[in-house]
């Protein structure tokens, strides 16, 4: 007996909400956990999105157990938006912004009096000498070490709590910084007050206003840089805030209102004018036209009859409609997208990798850099400017600017392109799509409307007795009993138009030729060329029209009666109404455009020709379409759109792949990026917007690194023996702050975005 190998479980990708992290070495640290739980094969934890995506095998670890991970780490699991979409925002991220808040208050209100106590006397030397006649000095620096204890160890214990955590699991990190930084000054204020024999003259002095200010100074910029990273997430907010609260439900002949959480699929459900749908279903009763610009992009409303699906969210017109509920809950279309969403925020792309290098050993480097410069300058000057240049050069390096960089953007970009109805699957293809060289097309379906369409009815000889319009409904009526798409692209035409379509007898179907039938008595035929022929019907002189037919990429079909040429009719799968308008875009911005299709020849070389497309590649089999697309790559990047099906071995494949189609159909395994309205003209504002994405990126990295590089060396004190100038603590801790605002602000400029007309 032979035993059969089963296939291991598929893995699966879920997002999970992270509270508490501060800067870029959190973030690198909670992936470092994540990896190494057992039945991990991947981890990406964006600090600007607050949240790990985490692809696991459930067989060996089950999520319970990646929180459990978390929390031992120093983290909180929350709840993310897709979770929680009865919330505008989870409710322990808001309470931990409340939290920072706070914090940053109470920070404020006991560092202003040190600052005060310590800067005004400086200033304003009448005011010192009042103060020492109503109080000692020695009474002064007690009131001062009072107030920064609680300073130091009230809202700031919250660095001692993370930065210990930090440096013992050896992964140091901002709260490690300022934990160093603001114990050395308050320490050494501290030792002076409490033991002011042991220090030498004239270097006992205190910096408890420095300490405290740089608490109060980080704890400002963090509950800052919270609120307005809080309003990069907003996309995903805004789109599941389009789902109402309630649902019409119709039961036992009776309309009643209930949450649409206790909605079921096969529920009935009525919709007034003007009422958003609460659910995905399809069409039972009435018809409207219903706005679905916030899911797929399409300004226009979509027409909506019996038989047609409505999706949960969008915006009913003014007629009323019934439908069955078939998708709620996480199965729904709106919830699909908000965690696809999600997914691509979290995710990385490659430039990513430099910036968590540079800050892998940025922490360290500034560590040893604070060492060494409270070294020189004790041995040199002396203990106290030791003491003050380390603690600022510990506060400048911070890495949370570097860190916030590129999640920032990419959270923003990612939530931009869902308003423009386009959904990214992989965080990596932004920074690909940034650096095409060839798009590539795929043709029935993607630049077209994917199905025949009648262009042309042309009435060859009129017979006796008859109209133009009756010609052309006998021609419809024996089509009507055909299944071919051809023959339903007649038909459809013919109900457009109002053509009378009699009765129809002895009716046949010729494979691979056409069909026969009996109208009024009369004898019918249309069908091919083929067909004029084995009837014996002379078409011979049609011949010039039917090649400008032909060339023109259109099908010729040939109607007889009586055994007389009467009619010539074509048929074709037009483009789309902006697939020329895509394609010029896509050019004007450099980009190569080619066609690989599985149609003939001639066909594919028409559409290309109308559409300004000069490669063609035609009648290619799927593998083949892979093969074209590696060809392609030779050259440089390249994008394949395709409809996601036939198309799945090119999607693939290719640099980027894009899938094209309905807004629910959203799970092309295949696809790298999905465009829901099927419009091909939103890949040139795919292209433009990961251009911009990747642009923003870049400014990002220049700055804070530049921070970085040009500060630290500052703060340690290089521009002291030529200028006289030194980086006090508060300084640094104030330019820490503005320097992650700025790249947050930045990236929050991608929201303003709007594709190049």
């Amino acid at each position: 007996m032979t035993s059969k190998s089963v296939a291991p479980p598929p893995a699966v990708t879920e997002v999970i909400g992270v509270g508490g992290m501060t800067c870029a070495a959190c973030a690198s640290r909670l992936e470092r956990v994540l990896r190494r739980a057992e039945g991990v094969t991947a981890a990406a934890v964006n600090l600007a999105a607050e949240q790990a995506v985490v692809t696991f095998r459930p067989a060996a670890v089950a999520l319970p157990a990646l929180h459990a991970a978390i929390e031992r780490a120093g983290y909180t699991v929350v709840p993310t938006v897709a979770d929680a979409p009865e919330r505008s925002l989870a409710e322990p991220t808001r309470s931990e912004r409340r939290a920072l808040g706070r914090a940053a208050l109470l920070a404020w209100l006991l560092a202003l009096p040190l600052f005060a106590l310590e800067m005004l006397p400086m200033l304003i030397p009448a005011l010192h000498h009042a103060l020492l006649a109503l109080v000692s000095e020695a009474a002064l620096q007690r009131a001062s070490l009072t107030l920064a204890t609680l300073a130091q160890f009230g809202p700031g214990w919250r660095f001692y709590r993370k930065g210990w955590a930090a440096a013992r699991a050896g992964s140091p990190d901002m709260n490690t910084l300022i934990l160093l930084g603001t114990t050395a000054a308050y320490g050494y204020s501290a030792a002076a007050t409490l033991f002011p024999t042991a220090f030498p003259a004239g270097t006992r002095h205190l910096y408890y206003e420095a300490a405290a200010m740089v608490i109060a100074l980080t704890l400002l910029g963090k509950y800052l840089e919270a609120r307005v990273k809080g309003q990069a997430g907003a996309a995903i907010r805004r789109l599941l805030d389009l789902q109402p609260k309630t649902a019409r439900v119709i039961r036992n002949q009776q309309v009643i209102d209930l949450p649409v959480s206790a909605i079921r699929p096969g529920d009935l459900v009525a919709v007034r004018p003007g009422e958003r749908i609460p659910a995905d279903g399809v069409v039972t009763e009435g018809a409207s036209f219903v706005d679905e610009s916030m899911l797929t992009g399409e300004p226009l409303p979509a027409a909506k009859s019996v038989g047609c699906e409505v999706i949960g969210g969008t915006v009913n017109g003014r007629g009323s409609l019934a439908f069955r509920v078939e998708r709620v809950g996480e199965d729904a279309a709106l919830q699909r997208i908000a965690r696809l969403v999600q997914t691509a925020q979290g995710a990385k792309p490659p430039i990513q990798d430099l910036a968590d290098r540079v800050v892998g050993w940025l922490v360290p480097t500034a560590l040893l850099a604070a060492m060494t410069t409270f070294g020189l300058w004790w041995r040199l000057a002396s203990l106290d400017l030791a003491v003050v240049n380390a603690v600022a050069v510990l506060v400048i390096a911070c890495p949370c600017a570097m860190g916030l960089a590129t999640p920032t953007s990419i959270l923003v970009s990612a939530g931009k392109a869902a308003q423009l109805g386009i959904l990214f699957r992989k965080g990596r293809a932004v920074q690909a799509l940034a650096s095409l060289r060839t798009v590539v097309f795929d043709k029935t379906g993607t630049l077209t409307v994917g199905r025949p369409t009648l262009t042309d009815a042309r009435i060859v000889a009129l017979p006796p007795g008859l109209s133009e319009t009756e010609v052309l409904g006998w021609i419809a009526a024996v089509e009507r009993h055909s299944e071919h798409p051809v023959a339903q692209a007649i038909v459809t035409a013919a109900a457009a138009a109002g053509w009378p379509q009699p009765s129809v007898a002895d009716f046949a179907a010729l494979p691979g030729l056409g069909v026969t039938a009996t109208v009024a008595g009369r004898q019918m035929a249309v069908g091919s060329r083929q067909l004029m022929e084995t009837l014996g019907i002379d078409a011979d002189g049609s011949r010039p029209v039917v090649d400008g037919l032909a060339g023109a990429g259109k099908t010729p079909m040939y109607a007889a009666l009586d055994g007389r040429l009467v009619a010539l009719l074509a048929v074709a799968d037009e483009a789309k109404p902006t697939a020329a308008a895509a394609v010029a875009r896509l050019r004007a911005a450099g980009l190569d455009v080619a066609m690989v299709t599985g149609d003939n020849r001639q066909a594919a070389q028409a559409m290309a020709a109308r559409l300004g497309i000069a490669e063609v590649i035609a009648e290619a089999r799927p593998e083949a379409k892979a093969e074209a697309v590696q060809a392609f790559r030779k050259r440089g990047g390249v994008a394949f759109i395709g409809d996601g099906i036939n198309d799945a071995p090119a999607l693939a494949s290719a640099d980027v792949g894009i899938a094209i189609g309905a807004g629910t159909d959203i799970a092309i395994e295949a696809a790298d990026v999905v465009l829901m309205s099927g419009d091909p003209n939103a890949a040139p504002s795919l292209i433009a917007l990961a251009r911009a994405t990747m642009r923003n990126i870049r400014q990002n990295l220049f700055w804070a690194f530049a921070y970085n590089a040009a500060l630290i060396p500052v703060a340690a004190g290089a521009l002291y023996p030529a200028y006289g100038v030194l980086l006090s603590p508060i300084l640094a801790a104030t330019a820490m702050g503005l320097s992650s605002l700025f790249v947050v602000t930045n990236a929050l400029r991608l929201q303003r975005w709007q594709p190049p007309a």
